[in-house]
């Protein structure tokens, strides 16, 4: 696997993100994020590049991804905004196919269904909850999911049930077919797709974590 020196982040300043960037900064990792309103950003680090802009722009993502070894993904959809998650990916495998980057690690809820899945009836009606009262964002991100599993690229797709904004790292269940656990916390999540970096064990496939 290529050595990874510079990684692109979507959603670095949302709640999931920012533990994702600070865990990437203390483990000595340059960041390229990109950054809709900089002025929100609170993190001043040399390790840290800002593009300013939107997911939605196609040129931005570009300028994102350009010079990085992998892409990392925490974004979520804006309430009352375009959709995101499948127009987004689009972009984002566009870039990397043209920069030649081969890793990608994006977030998503339980709630997305895969072919491989076995889930038990607590993570089903988590999904039946999701598809009914948020039906249009759902069907976005598992568009974005059918949009990854038709690439070429090494994505790994990280599905996780509530998460715990806590900043404690705590053991984990890992599991390609259920979800095992109902929460998971936030600096969790971080150590285990960081992890992913330099890991081959969930090459495209999409392992549910959750808190032991």
């Amino acid at each position: 696997m290529k050595q990874i020196i510079k990684i692109a982040i979507l959603g670095g300043n949302g709640r999931t993100g920012k533990f994702l960037v600070n865990q990437l900064l203390n483990q000595g990792f340059s960041l390229k994020l990109l950054i809709r309103d900089p002025n929100k950003f609170s993190v001043n680090n040399p390790l840290i590049d800002i593009v300013a802009g939107d997911a939605l722009d196609e040129d931005k993502v570009d300028t994102l991804i350009e010079g990085c070894q992998a892409v990392m993904g925490t974004m979520s959809q804006r309430e009352g905004e375009p959709l995101l998650s499948s127009t987004a990916t689009r972009y984002i495998l566009k870039a990397m196919l043209k920069y030649e980057v081969k890793r990608y690690i994006v977030l998503a809820g339980i709630n997305i269904d895969t072919p491989f899945d076995q889930k038990d009836i607590r993570s089903r009606m988590a999904t039946e909850f999701m598809k009914a009262n948020y039906p249009v964002p759902h069907a976005d991100k598992q568009k974005s999911y059918a949009i990854l599993a038709e690439s070429s690229i090494d994505w790994t797709f990280v599905r996780v049930p509530l998460i715990d904004f806590d900043a404690a790292i705590t053991p984990i269940t890992i599991n390609l077919e259920n979800c095992i656990g109902d929460k998971i916390s936030a600096a969790s999540i971080a150590a285990f797709m960081i992890d992913q970096l330099t890991k081959d064990d969930f090459i495209r496939q999409a392992p549910f974590i959750s808190n032991a």
